[in-house]
């Protein structure tokens, strides 16, 4: 945690996050124009950051693109702010007019995230996979069912809440997926995206990485929802305990 408060220290780099929070996925090219320094020194920032694990990285060909990485943050904000918060989450979600067609496209992520778990690589592939694992740590799921290759969440009043169908599976280390998301009620069309699980064993440990890709306009909030669902995967594989990193309510 200390390389966390180290790397916020400094305004160059909290500008950095700002802008890969606003704008996610930018090359180094695209960050140095933003700040009043040599490439080498915006190196620099961006090398401490991504120490701290506040960032992380996707290479494509020869350009490498940098993601705001939210997840040590959240550990912070358990640490000291959550308990502190008692009422439960109300958020509204946004209707969308047209959803994503045809193949996906083979685009840099939308955004990342990253975390290491104390766990083995089998407790977290199952927990992946696994319906009644997803529900235990989902932010905000009441169940979850396997429906072939579906899993289908659902809220705590048994309405439909997001269809994560799974195309592609590399056991143990990759899960490509849908994501399908019904929140907005059964007559309102949200678009259709995708997302990568990866994980790398790491001796005690196991590095996941999420990949999201093809969010519609109107569905970034999404990233929110990710960085409560996979700090509730940490807390339950590393402790046994559910714990919901629910929204909470914003005082006008």
């Amino acid at each position: 945690m200390d390389s966390i408060f180290k790397a916020l220290a400094d305004p160059a780099r909290r500008k950095l996050l700002d802008s890969l929070r606003d704008r996610p996925g930018q090359s180094l090219h695209d960050l140095q124009g933003q700040l009043d320094m040599t490439r080498f020194g915006v190196m620099k920032h961006l090398g401490v950051l991504e120490g701290a694990k506040l960032i992380v990285t996707h290479k494509k060909g020869r350009f490498k693109y940098h993601y705001l990485n939210a997840l040590p943050l959240r550990e912070v904000i358990d640490r000291w702010i959550e308990p502190l918060l008692e009422q439960p989450a109300a958020r509204a979600v946004l209707s969308l007019k047209s959803q994503l067609e045809g193949p996906p496209k083979m685009t840099k992520p939308d955004f990342m995230m990253q975390t290491y778990i104390h766990c083995t690589q089998d407790a977290l592939w199952h927990a992946l996979t696994d319906p009644e694992a997803n529900a235990e740590f989902n932010f905000v799921a009441g169940s979850c069912e396997r429906d072939g290759d579906a899993l289908v969440f659902r809220t705590p009043d048994d309405a439909l809440m997001l269809i994560c169908t799974e195309t592609k599976l590399t056991p143990k280390t990759r899960i490509e997926s849908t994501f399908e998301p019904h929140w907005a009620g059964p007559d309102v069309a949200l678009g259709k995206s995708r997302f990568v699980y990866l994980i790398e064993p790491q001796g005690e440990n196991c590095l996941l990485t999420l990949e999201h890709y093809d969010i519609p306009i109107g569905q970034e909030g999404v990233a929110d929802g990710w960085t409560r669902t996979l700090a509730g995967l940490k807390t339950w594989l590393e402790t046994g305990n559910a714990i919901k990193f629910s929204y909470q309510t914003e005082e006008a």
